[in-house]
């Protein structure tokens, strides 16, 4: 199956998401080539930066479900590499 390397990039505006967003990057980790967080204490947000190689779909599927939690953004973008 076709993969393509992408980057989801995550806004978390409270502490609170952190444990549903880690539950969720732990049920793809498999597709997670690497992921990086950054607490802004002066603007009380996290921003968590994640490197995925996975079908289009499960990139889309995982963004998607990251998306939907109460106080997070979450924008993907994608190379155009593809195996």
């Amino acid at each position: 199956m076709e993969t393509r390397v992408a980057i989801i990039a995550i806004i978390a505006e409270s502490r609170e998401c952190a444990e549903q967003i880690n539950d969720l990057l732990h049920e793809y980790g498999s597709y997670i080539i690497g992921r990086m967080g950054l607490p802004y204490r002066e603007k009380g947000i996290n921003i968590i930066s994640i490197v995925i190689d996975a079908p289009q779909d499960k990139i889309n599927t995982i963004a998607g479900k990251i998306g939907r939690i109460k106080g997070v953004t979450a924008k993907t973008v994608y190379s155009n590499v593809t195996n």
